[in-house]
């Protein structure tokens, strides 16, 4: 989460938000937002969002699956990120993931299956 500067900012019974700022950390040579950085960015967000609905003690969340269309570009500023579940089964979580900008225009639309294993000792 400090590499990539993601810090989460709300969360409610069915989602998670978090956000991360968009600069040279995370451009790719073009100097836009690199696709990878986004799916990070998703994928953390998901993956945590998990952990909302699970007992970490006696349970972990595994990312098994992540898609992701990367609908528009970013230079610089902020993309807010927020995961919603879509099931939530007692094996198999699976999110819809938004990426938006400040004015709430979609960058990347993701979804990401994580299965909910017992918690190795």
């Amino acid at each position: 989460m400090e590499t990539l500067e993601i810090e989460y900012i709300d969360a409610g019974e069915d989602f998670l938000t978090a956000k991360m700022p968009v600069n040279s950390r995370v451009h790719q040579p073009m100097g836009i937002l690199h696709g990878g950085a986004t799916v990070a960015l998703a994928e953390s967000v998901g993956s945590a969002a998990s952990m909302l609905f699970i007992n970490p003690e006696k349970q972990e969340a595994r990312g098994i699956e992540i898609s992701a269309n990367h609908l528009k570009s970013k230079r610089e500023g902020t993309v807010f990120c927020t995961a919603k579940i879509v099931h939530r089964g007692g094996s198999i979580h699976l999110w819809e993931i938004k990426v938006t900008d400040e004015e709430g225009k979609l960058i990347s639309l993701c979804k990401l299956t994580n299965m909910i294993l017992p918690r190795r000792k």
